[in-house]
């Protein structure tokens, strides 16, 4: 349905099924099939030469688990060097789809696989089996500041995919689809489509072990930037199917709105103020009108996996017997080792975007 076109639900909210705020900082809450979403914000400084914050800006944090937002960024892990980010740290059973909006992130992991991505490029990464990785924030820039703004979303993989072989690929900012609509009163809104089908837009290919690839999933992850005053409608989802190839259950399509930047949004005909998560019903089309101020929003939606969650840390099992056994299967093996000589590399600062493949084969945007 386009941009143009009225929602069918009523227009006076009967389409919104729950409001719940967002937290300052930290993870948000999804709905199966998707684990949790973290949305991180940083102003960092410019870089010194080794591509880290300056020794003065360290002061007074605990290095090596550093949340604080003080001076308004977080180190995360980042430690020796100064470099913030996520040093080396094992994955099993689940997918990480990274969306790097600003900043640059350097990945590095066990299966030899390389890149450095950032700036609307988008790293989706299938964990299965196991897989190690780091993930490094490198400040490229010595003359300005650093400001970095990545969505990291947390995919689970059915029990039949939980110990497929890992999978890393990217999906380049020149490459992923997007376009400006405009609507009746020529206000716009710019649609990034990560997945999911929308307008006419296609998506690049998911993982194929990924639930995204299950067609019946109906699974989508986009990103809106509405202009004040601009409205957009989303279509309805397809009914609940009755059976998929990958599971799943028959539950209706999930849906939510994670109103995380703007003023006022209108859906349905309803209010909502900004920093707030807002589920819908999914089977309706819903307007969207960013009544007060622009308006940027990150939609999830997918069909339920309807299987048990067993998680603990970065492992995510349907029982807790496969959770034990993950945490002795990578005492054993560290899921293949680590093949580099830091456990969080970073790579020049004249280095461009890149990917170098697991078989070796390099890729640019």
């Amino acid at each position: 349905m386009s941009s143009s076109a009225a929602a069918s639900a009523g227009g006076s909210g009967a389409s919104v099924l729950s409001v719940t705020p967002l937290p300052a900082a930290g993870v948000w809450q999804t709905s199966d099939p998707f684990l949790f979403c973290v949305h991180h914000r940083d102003q960092y400084p410019a870089g010194t030469e080794q591509m880290g914050v300056p020794l003065a800006q360290l002061r007074g944090r605990n290095m090596g688990s550093d949340f604080s937002g003080k001076d308004g960024f977080s180190m995360y892990h980042g430690e020796d060097n100064g470099v913030p980010g996520f040093p080396q740290h094992p994955h099993r059973g689940f997918e990480t789809i990274t969306i790097v909006r600003q900043g640059m992130i350097d990945h590095s992991d066990s299966l030899g696989a390389q890149a450095r991505f950032g700036n609307g490029d988008v790293q989706w990464l299938t964990a299965g089996k196991g897989i190690s990785h780091s993930e490094m924030f490198p400040l490229v820039h010595k003359e300005k500041p650093n400001p970095t703004e990545l969505f990291q979303i947390w995919l689970n993989l059915p029990g039949a995919s939980k110990m497929v072989t890992p999978y890393f690929s990217m999906q380049w900012a020149e490459r992923i689809p997007r376009k400006t609509f405009t609507d009746e009163k020529g206000k716009k809104t710019e649609v990034v489509v990560v997945a999911g089908q929308i307008d006419g837009l296609t998506p690049l290919p998911p993982p194929p072990d990924s639930w995204a690839s299950a067609p019946l999933a109906d699974l989508a992850v986009w990103t809106l930037e509405m202009e004040e005053g601009a409205s957009f409608t989303l279509p309805a989802t397809a009914a609940p199917a009755a059976s998929s190839a990958k599971g799943g259950s028959q539950a209706p399509v999930t849906r939510t709105l994670y109103f995380f930047e703007g003023a006022v949004l209108r859906v349905d005909g309803k209010d909502v103020a900004a920093r707030q998560a807002v589920t819908v019903r999914s089977t309706a089309a819903v307007e969207l009108v960013a009544s007060r101020g622009r308006a940027e929003v990150l939609v999830l939606q997918g069909r339920p996996i309807g299987e048990p969650v067993a998680q603990r840390g970065p492992f995510v099992m349907n029982t807790q017997s496969e959770l034990a056994q993950a945490f002795d299967d990578y005492r054993r093996t560290r899921f293949g080792g680590w093949p580099h000589k830091e456990a969080a590399p970073v790579f020049p600062r004249e280095q461009g975007r890149f990917a170098k493949h697991v078989d070796g084969h390099m890729e640019t945007p």
